[in-house]
């Protein structure tokens, strides 16, 4: 979209509605979950992706007029831009409408570790169960996603797999949209095999394991510490007796010469 002058005598300002107010403004993630980021091979685009754990957090507020669900990804030991890892689901009861916050799209760091797709999914569900015949907005995709076609191509795959509907008005894919669709239509799945939910019994067990392999490992390398010990005391024993041969045989080779030359 973009924007357009009128001139003073055009009255479209003047008649369009003013904008809605939406309440919790303030409104911060009150609780929390960790989740996995899965292992896995290194992406041409996106680089490495090691093993790590992310904290989502999430809020919810309900009044007569409207609903908020908000969700944040936090990463411990990173800080991320303002509009990164958020994404606030809006329901209007008035008009029995959804709609997804923030409009430029959802921007994820670190990109392609499935949690994008969880973010969208939680929201889904929460919205699915509650009011699933309400309508969810369609609106205007970002062109400047189009002019990559991998980031498009992905894009459109987010958007498809849970549910929505991409159509474009030209033949570049350039001016894309996603149409409005019922709440009850959308699938709130995500990939469990690039995010998992940890829960704090699982990530006790975890540190526990790993606290445990530490030990045994601790106790491995001792002994790997004795044996080169052992080893190296061994070698200088042997170096000291191969040195003490040597001296011998030296030795007995001068004297059967001072021998031989004597007679």
């Amino acid at each position: 979209m973009t924007d357009t002058q009128t001139s003073p005598d055009t009255t479209a300002e003047k008649d369009a509605p003013p904008a809605v107010e939406l309440p919790w403004a303030d409104v911060q993630v009150e609780h929390h979950k960790m989740l996995r980021l899965a292992p896995l091979q290194a992406d041409r685009n996106t680089g490495g992706r090691p093993l790590r754990f992310v904290e989502f957090g999430y809020a919810e507020r309900n009044s007569k007029e409207h609903s908020l669900m908000r969700m944040a990804i936090k990463l411990p030991g990173q800080r991320v831009r303002k509009e990164q890892n958020h994404l606030d689901v809006w329901v209007d009861h008035t008009a029995k409408r959804v709609h997804f916050e923030p409009e430029s799209g959802l921007q994820i760091e670190p990109m392609n570790r499935g949690i994008g797709r969880y973010l969208a999914a939680q929201g889904i569900t929460w919205a699915k169960k509650r009011w699933p015949a309400y309508t969810v907005d369609g609106t205007d995709l970002n062109n400047k996603d189009a002019l990559n076609e991998d980031t498009r191509l992905r894009r459109d795959h987010f958007l498809r797999v849970h549910g929505f509907d991409v159509v474009y008005a030209d033949a570049q894919h350039l001016k894309g949209s996603v149409k409005e669709v019922s709440v009850g239509d959308l699938l709130g799945d995500w990939n469990s095999e690039k995010l998992q939910q940890v829960e704090i019994l699982e990530a006790a067990q975890m540190l526990q394991q790993a606290e445990q392999n530490l030990a045994e490992q601790e106790v491995k390398l001792k002994k790997h510490e004795e044996k080169v010990s052992k080893y190296k005391r061994e070698d200088a024993g042997l170096r000291f007796t191969i040195t003490c041969l040597v001296a011998f045989a030296v030795f007995q080779a001068g004297l059967l010469i001072w021998i031989a030359t004597h007679r």
